[in-house]
């Protein structure tokens, strides 16, 4: 499966700031959903990330830091600048392609990238990373780590979908079962992280709570809404699953023979049926099939068939594209939320300290 994150180095600049030397920035691009977004970082930023790696770690990035050069700058030599800025941008690749995802959860990754520290966990593969693992079994007791849970949650649902389609284009009756069975992993982990989401979801709007950790009512409203939407997702992806079983019925191994009337009926007349094309009696011919034989009418049938298959294929890719777009909208959608809800927390807080403020100037009046 391809990584949720596309990165890379596309351009350079140079920045001139006032009282220093001018340097070299590399502008890495995050390729999201529906939109991107840009940062700009230096070679020591690299650096300095290359060795945080390290020690948060313990093991080095897949791929290998570009030397410094001590006798050349970037600024002056475009040719040193282009050289380096592919090599970055392998580095980069490298970790975000890794199938150990032990660089992409450190918070040094995250900071490099200005991500949330609530990042998703999930690996390359779709699985649970160690520490998603042990946030399950510790519960959910930070806000932060709720919302890094709902991440893992819409991943594993993302798992489960992909799963789903890759079933519906397998050849074979065993890529059918195993990519079903990956799907059912995928729905069985998506709902075991809705009890502990919602068993979170209890415990920060307890009142025994911190008053830190404790959500305001806006913003419990809007997370349990994101967990019925996830709710119904899980249901729509389970029934389409249990519908494999009787999408494709399996036909029965032997046949009634036909009878001797069945077999005489073939040839002849049935007196209240309209007349048409029969075996051993007149035709009802048409334009298409007048200078057509049998076997000319058969290809005939054949070929407007196969007309109609084209048809339905190109209808359902069409389909396809347009339940693409509308996960990718929703997607979208759940990203302005969670901006939505931060800010709303934001406002809760503001609104908190200006009522103390306003108290403390009642009595001071």
């Amino acid at each position: 499966m391809a990584p949720a994150l596309q990165i890379s180095i596309p351009t350079t600049s140079t920045a001139s700031p006032s009282g220093s030397k001018p340097f070299t920035q590399y502008h890495v691009v995050l390729q999201l959903p529906l939109r991107k977004h840009e940062i700009q970082k230096r070679y020591t930023d690299f650096e300095k990330l290359h060795a945080d790696l390290q020690a948060q770690t313990g093991a080095p990035p897949p791929a290998s830091l570009p030397a410094k050069s001590w006798l050349r700058r970037t600024v002056n030599n475009d040719a040193l600048t282009e050289e380096r800025r592919l090599a970055l941008q392998t580095y980069v690749k490298a970790i975000v392609e890794a199938q150990d995802g032990k660089w992409r959860s450190s918070s040094a990754w995250r900071s490099f990238l200005n991500l949330p520290s609530g990042a998703s966990t999930v690996t390359a593969n779709g699985q649970l990373s160690p520490a998603s693992q042990r946030r399950g079994s510790a519960g959910i007791t930070d806000p932060n780590t709720w919302l890094e849970a709902h991440r893992d949650l819409k991943s594993q649902i993302n798992t489960a979908r992909q799963h789903l389609k890759a079933r519906d284009s397998a050849q074979t009756p065993q890529q059918q079962h195993a990519t079903s069975a990956d799907a059912k992993a995928s729905l069985v982990r998506a709902a075991t992280s809705v009890e502990q989401l919602e068993s979170g979801l209890r415990s920060l709007s307890s009142t025994e709570s911190s008053s830190s950790k404790r959500l305001g009512d806006g913003e419990l409203r809007r997370r349990r809404d994101l967990l019925l939407t996830a709710k119904s997702e899980i249901q729509a992806l389970e029934t389409v699953l249990l519908s494999a079983s009787t999408s494709h019925p399996t036909l029965p191994s032997t046949t009634t023979p036909a009878s001797a009337a069945s077999k005489s009926s073939l040839f002849t007349h049935a007196p209240s049926a309209k007349p048409g094309r029969v075996l051993g009696g007149p035709l009802k011919e048409t334009e298409r099939t007048r200078e057509l034989d049998n076997s000319g009418v058969l290809q005939l049938q054949t070929q407007i068939l196969a007309e109609q298959d084209e048809d339905v294929m190109s209808l359902g890719k069409t389909v396809g594209r347009l339940k693409d777009m509308g996960i990718l909208i929703n997607e979208e959608l759940e990203v302005q939320n969670e901006m939505l809800g931060l800010i709303d927390g934001d406002v809760e807080r503001v609104q908190g300290k200006v009522d103390v403020g306003r108290k403390r100037i009642a009595r001071i009046s």
